[in-house]
C-alpha cells in the first residue's frame, strides 16, 4: 500500500494553520523517491556481488584445471582414435614350475593426424627410414588425400619410439597397448601357438589367440576374473630346451626334413615335452604357406606331433600281441607260424629286407624281431571286430583330446571296410594312419599297468583316472617284451644304461597324394617308456625322411636314425627328471684291470 502524496488530514490541518498544503505533496513525492533510489542501490549491489562470485569460481575452476593438467602425465588426445575403449588384459602362461612361456608387455602404436601435420611429404620419407617395410609414396597419398586419421605402425620398439619422436612432426601420434610377449622364442612354439590383435583402438588392443593352446585356452586367457592367475601347463622348460636341441641335432645329422618328440608321465598323461621342427618363433609367426603343391609338413606352422598323422609301421604290432595276450590267445612263449612270405589271396606278406624268421617264432621273438608274419598271425586269432574294438579303446579311432586348437582336425585315418587283410596291415602298422601323441598315450597306457589316460598339456594335482584297457599282468608282459627290444632286437642303439629303455622300432613308407607307396620315403618311430622295470615315461621320435650316410651303406630304417636319438635324449632328460640310473653290478667271473 502507497502513503498518499496529499494525505487528507494533513491537508485540512495545514489550512487551518494556513500553510500551503503543496508543501505537504512535494515532501511525501521527496521520500517516495529517496526509498526507491536505496532500493535500486541494494539490487545492484546485490548483481555485482553475484557478478564477482561467479568470475572467480569460474577463474579458480580453470586454474586449478590447468594445475592437475601441469601434474599429471601428457597422453595422446583420445578423440583422434575410432572406436570405443578396449579392455586389454591376458592371463601369463607358465610351465610347470612356474616360469613365464608367454606374458604381456607395454609397448605403443604408431598414428598419424594428417591435418595438423607440417610436412607430409618430409615426414613420409623418413618414416619409411625407420621402416623399411613402409613405402614412402604410398604413405604420402594417405597423409593427403583428406584422412583425418592414419595408422601407420601397431607395435613399436623402445629404439623405433625414439625415431619417430626425433621426426617431430606435431601430427605423429602414439598410443599406449599391450602385446603378447614368448621371451624364450621358439621353445614350445607348436604348444603356445601365438597370438595377434583383435579389436583395436589408439590406446588399447585385444589380444586374441590364434594357434596352439592360445586359441584354444582363449576364453579362459582372456577371462578378467582369472588375469591375474597364469595358465600352468604340464611342459617342463627345462626339459622342452634339450629334447629341441638334441633333436635338431639328430635331423640335422640324418637329413631329415622333420623330426617330432613327445615325452609324456605314463601315469598323470601330463605331456613333459612337445617338440616339432621346424619350428618358429611365435612372437613373429610366420604366414601360412599358400603353395598348393607344397605338403603340410613343409610348413613351420605344422605341429608333426599332433597334426602329422602317418603310418607308424612296427611301433603298432605290441597292440596286436597285448590283446592276443588278453584274450588268452597267447603267452609270451606261444609259437606262432612266421615263416615268410605269407600268401593271402592276391597279397603277399613279406618280412623286412627280404628275412624269414620262421618257420615258427614264439611271441616275445615276433616282437623283438618285429616279424611282420608272426604278427599277422596273431591277429588272425584276434579278428577284425575285437580288433577294431581295442584299438578304438586306445584312442585310434577319435582325435587327441588334448587342449590344442589344431587337434580336432587331426583325426587318424582309418579304413572304410575292415577285411582281413586289414587285420594284417593294421597289426604291423600300414593301412591305418595316426599321429605321434596317438601313439604316445596308447603306450602309456601299457606302460602305466594297462589304464588309458587322456593326455594333457594342462598340470594336473592328485590322482588321475582313466579306463583300463588291460590286465596288469598283459602290460607287465608286453613291457618285458619291448625290453628285449631294446636288449638284444631292432634297436640296440636305443640302449641307456642305468636307465633300462624298452620300446619299439617302426619304419613305414610314405604314402604319395595319387596312392601307393614311396619307395625311398620313409616315416621313422621309435616308441619308448622307461624305465623298464617301473616305468613311468613315455617318449616317442619320429623323423620324416631320414638317412644314414656316415656309413658305406644308407641306412634309413629307425633302428639306425630314430632309436639313437631318442637315446640321447633320455640320457640328457633322465638325469633332469630325477631318475637315478640304476647300474648293474659287473659279473663276477668278469677281467678287470688295475694298476698299481
Amino acid at each position: 500500500m502507497r502513503v498518499p502524496l496529499r494525505p487528507l488530514a494533513r491537508i485540512l490541518q495545514a489550512r487551518q494553520d494556513g500553510v500551503n498544503p503543496d508543501q505537504i505533496e512535494k515532501e511525501n513525492l521527496r521520500i517516495r523517491h529517496e526509498g526507491m533510489r536505496e532500493k535500486s542501490r541494494g539490487r545492484a549491489q546485490f548483481r555485482l556481488l553475484i557478478l564477482c562470485v561467479t568470475f572467480v569460481a569460474a577463474f579458480a575452476t580453470i586454474g586449478a584445471r590447468m594445475g592437475l593438467m601441469a601434474a599429471t602425465e601428457p597422453v595422446e588426445p583420445r578423440t583422434s582414435a575410432p572406436g570405443a575403449e578396449i579392455v586389454a588384459g591376458r592371463a601369463d602362461i607358465t610351465d610347470r614350475n612356474g616360469r613365464i612361456l608367454a606374458t604381456n608387455m607395454t609397448t605403443h602404436s604408431l598414428y598419424a593426424q594428417p591435418k595438423v601435420m607440417v610436412d607430409p611429404k618430409g615426414t613420409a620419407a623418413k618414416l619409411a627410414a625407420i621402416f623399411p617395410e613402409l613405402d614412402a609414396a604410398a604413405l604420402e597419398r594417405r597423409f593427403t588425400d583428406g584422412r583425418s586419421f592414419v595408422w601407420i605402425r601397431k607395435v613399436l620398439s623402445p629404439e623405433q619410439m625414439q625415431m619417430v619422436h626425433e621426426i617431430g612432426d606435431p601430427g605423429l601420434l602414439f598410443g599406449p597397448r599391450e602385446m603378447r610377449l614368448y621371451p624364450n622364442g621358439t621353445l614350445a612354439a607348436h604348444v603356445l601357438g601365438g597370438a595377434s590383435f583383435g579389436a583395436e583402438g589408439v590406446h588399447s588392443a585385444e589380444v586374441i589367440g590364434t594357434a596352439g593352446i592360445e586359441k584354444a585356452l582363449d576364453t579362459r586367457l582372456r577371462d578378467p576374473a582369472q588375469a591375474g592367475s597364469p595358465l600352468t601347463l604340464s611342459i617342463d622348460l627345462s626339459l622342452q630346451a634339450t629334447v629341441e636341441e638334441v633333436l635338431d641335432a639328430g635331423m640335422t645329422m640324418l637329413n631329415a626334413k622333420g623330426a617330432a618328440a613327445i615325452l609324456m608321465d605314463a601315469r598323470t598323461g601330463e605331456i613333459l615335452v612337445m617338440a616339432s621342427l621346424p619350428t618358429f618363433d611365435p612372437n613373429d609367426r610366420p604366414s601360412p604357406l599358400v603353395d598348393k603343391d607344397a605338403e603340410p609338413g613343409d610348413s613351420p606352422l605344422f605341429n608333426r606331433a599332433v597334426q602329422g598323422v602317418y603310418e607308424l609301421g612296427s611301433t603298432f604290432k605290441i597292440f596286436a600281441v597285448a590283446q592276443a595276450m588278453e584274450l588268452g590267445l597267447v603267452t609270451p612263449s606261444t609259437m606262432v607260424d612266421a615263416d615268410a612270405p605269407l600268401i593271402w589271396g592276391k597279397y603277399k606278406i613279406k618280412e623286412f629286407d627280404g628275412h624269414n624268421y620262421g618257420p615258427l617264432l614264439s611271441v616275445t621273438d615276433v616282437i623283438a624281431k618285429s616279424s611282420n608274419v608272426g604278427t599277422a598271425h596273431i591277429a588272425l586269432m584276434i579278428g577284425p571286430l575285437r580288433q577294431q574294438a581295442f584299438l578304438k579303446s586306445l584312442g585310434f579311432f577319435e582325435p587327441t583330446p588334448v587342449e590344442l586348437i589344431e587337434a580336432p582336425g587331426a583325426k587318424p585315418l582309418i579304413p572304410k571296410k575292415w577285411p582281413e587283410i586289414v587285420t594284417i596291415t593294421t597289426s604291423y602298422g600300414h593301412g591305418m594312419s595316426a599321429s605321434p601323441l596317438h601313439l604316445a598315450a596308447a603306450y602309456a597306457a601299457i606302460a602305466n599297468g594297462g589304464v588309458m589316460i587322456k593326455p594333457t598339456l594342462l598340470k594336473r594335482d592328485g590322482a588321475t583316472t582313466g579306463v583300463r584297457v588291460m590286465s596288469e599282468e598283459t602290460a607287465s608282459e608286453s613291457v618285458k617284451m619291448l625290453r628285449r627290444v631294446v636288449v638284444e632286437g631292432t634297436a640296440t642303439l636305443g640302449e641307456v644304461p642305468g636307465y633300462e629303455v624298452a620300446g619299439k622300432t617302426g619304419t613305414a613308407e610314405k604314402t604319395k597324394k595319387t596312392g601307393g607307396y614311396y619307395d625311398d620315403k620313409v616315416i621313422n618311430t621309435f616308441a619308448a617308456m622307461f624305465p623298464a622295470s617301473n616305468p613311468q615315461y613315455v617318449l616317442i621320435v619320429t623323423l620324416d625322411e631320414p638317412l644314414d650316410t656316415t656309413m658305406s651303406e644308407d641306412r634309413h630304417t629307425a633302428g639306425w636314425t630314430a632309436v639313437p636319438v631318442a637315446a640321447e635324449i633320455i640320457r640328457r632328460v633322465a638325469p633332469l627328471m630325477g631318475l637315478r640310473p640304476k647300474l648293474e653290478p659287473p659279473a663276477t667271473d668278469a677281467v678287470t684291470a688295475a694298476s698299481n
